[in-house]
C-alpha cells in the first residue's frame, strides 16, 4: 500500500485564520473547540489541498479573511518517503496559483486525484434528500479522483453545455431557431455524453457491491438496498438528443444529456428519498462515503485522507461505534476530525490503539 501523510499545514488569511501552523500525526488528529472557532475551516483547508477549491465556498475570494487581499495554504506531504511541499494561493484580481513540489500546474485539473480524500460532514444527508445534482456531484467527485480522463470529459462537456445553453437562450430571446448553429455543439456533445454515461455505468458495477456490504453491516443485515443509475443516454441517444431541438428552443436550455442523470437510492425497492427514515438516510450516506473510501483505496493502492466533521454530535451511538471499530481495526489511514466537546472525543478515542493528537483551538493564540 502506497503511503501518504499530511505532515503539516500553514495558513495565511484563510477564512478566519490570520496565521496558523499545525503539525500532524499519522493516526487521528482532532480539532476541538467551541462552535464558530474554525474547526470546519481547518478541515476545508485540507480539502482545498486535494481539490484546489473549498468544499463550501466555490468562489475563491469568499475564502479570504475579511478585508484582506489574499490567502495561502502551504503544506508538506510525505509520499513514499519523499517530502513534497504544496502551495495554494489566491490573490484578488490574479490567477490562482497551485504548486506541487515547487512546480506550478498549468491546469488545476492535473492535480485532482493526486491526494485522494473522503470527507463526511453533517449536510451529507443532502445527497439523499435534495435534487439530482447532489447525487451526480458525489459520484462525479469519486470518478474524477479515480480517473483524470473522466475529469477531462466532464470539463469539456460542461463547457459545451454552457455555450449551447447561451445559444439557445439567444434563440428564445430573438424567437428565431437555427438547427445549423446548434449542429456543431450536438456533434461534440453527443459522443462526450455517451462516454461519460458509459463510465458512470462502469463505476456502479464496482461501487454497488461495496456499498451494499457496508450498508448491511450498518443495518444489521435488515434491509435490501440498491442504487439505480437513471439516464436517458441509451443506444438511441443521438437521434433522441437531436429530437429535443424544439423543446430546447422553447425552454431556452439543453433539456437532455448527462447533466440530467440521477441516481435512485432504494431500500426494499422503495425510494429512500421519499420513504426512508432519518436513520436509514444516515446509514445510506455513511455507506456511500465508506464505499467511496474503499474504492479509492483499492484503485489508488493508497488510503485516502479521511475528514470527519462533527460526527460525534450528528450520528447516533450505533453509527459512531461502527466508525470507531473501523478506526480501531486500522481500516483507515490518516484521520482529521472535529468536535465541540473535547472530553467526548477523548473518551471515544482512548480505546483506539493508534497515535492521536488533540488541537484545542483558540483564535487568541498562535499555532
Amino acid at each position: 500500500m502506497r503511503k501518504m501523510k499530511l505532515q503539516n499545514i500553514r495558513l495565511a488569511q484563510f477564512k478566519n485564520y490570520p496565521q496558523a501552523n499545525f503539525s500532524f500525526v499519522d493516526g487521528i488528529n482532532c480539532f476541538l473547540g467551541r462552535n464558530g472557532i474554525g474547526k470546519t475551516n481547518l478541515l476545508d483547508a485540507i480539502y482545498y489541498l486535494a481539490f484546489t477549491k473549498s468544499a463550501f465556498n466555490a468562489i475563491d475570494k469568499d475564502n479570504i479573511l475579511h478585508e484582506e487581499a489574499f490567502f495561502s495554504i502551504k503544506a508538506n506531504f510525505e509520499v513514499e518517503d519523499k517530502n513534497i511541499e504544496m502551495l495554494c494561493a489566491v490573490r484578488l484580481g490574479e490567477k490562482k496559483v497551485v504548486r506541487w513540489g515547487g512546480k506550478e500546474y498549468e491546469k488545476l485539473s492535473e492535480h485532482i486525484g493526486k491526494l485522494p480524500l473522503v470527507m463526511i460532514v453533517p449536510q451529507d444527508t443532502d445527497i439523499v434528500r435534495e435534487a439530482s445534482e447532489m447525487r451526480r456531484k458525489f459520484f462525479d467527485n469519486l470518478l474524477c479522483q479515480l480517473d483524470q480522463e473522466y475529469l477531462k470529459l466532464l470539463v469539456n462537456y460542461n463547457h459545451l453545455l454552457k455555450q449551447r445553453n447561451a445559444l439557445l437562450k439567444s434563440f428564445l430571446e430573438k424567437n428565431r431557431f437555427s438547427a445549423d448553429q446548434l449542429a456543431p455543439y450536438d456533434e461534440l456533445m453527443i459522443p462526450l455524453a455517451m462516454k461519460i454515461s458509459d463510465e458512470r455505468n462502469k463505476l456502479m458495477e464496482n461501487f454497488l457491491p461495496i456499498f451494499q456490504e457496508f450498508y448491511k453491516d450498518l443495518s444489521d443485515n435488515q434491509e435490501e438496498v440498491a442504487i439505480n443509475y437513471d439516464t436517458r443516454v441509451t443506444k438511441s441517444f443521438q437521434s433522441d438528443f437531436k429530437g429535443q431541438h424544439q423543446k430546447d428552443f422553447r425552454q431556452g436550455r439543453t433539456t437532455m444529456g448527462i447533466h440530467k442523470d440521477d441516481y435512485v437510492f432504494l431500500s426494499e425497492g422503495k425510494p429512500v428519498k421519499k420513504f426512508g427514515s432519518q436513520g436509514q438516510q444516515k446509514s445510506f450516506v455513511i455507506a456511500l462515503k465508506l464505499a467511496q473510501f474503499e474504492l479509492l483505496k483499492s484503485t489508488k493502492n493508497q488510503k485516502p485522507l479521511l475528514l470527519l466533521d462533527d460526527i460525534f454530535d450528528k450520528l447516533d451511538d450505533k453509527r459512531i461505534a461502527y466508525l470507531l471499530k473501523m478506526m480501531a481495526d486500522g481500516r483507515f489511514g490518516q484521520i482529521f476530525l472535529t468536535d465541540a466537546r473535547p472530553e467526548r472525543s477523548k473518551e471515544y478515542l482512548k480505546k483506539i490503539d493508534t497515535e492521536k493528537k488533540f488541537f484545542e483551538l483558540d483564535l487568541n493564540r498562535a499555532y
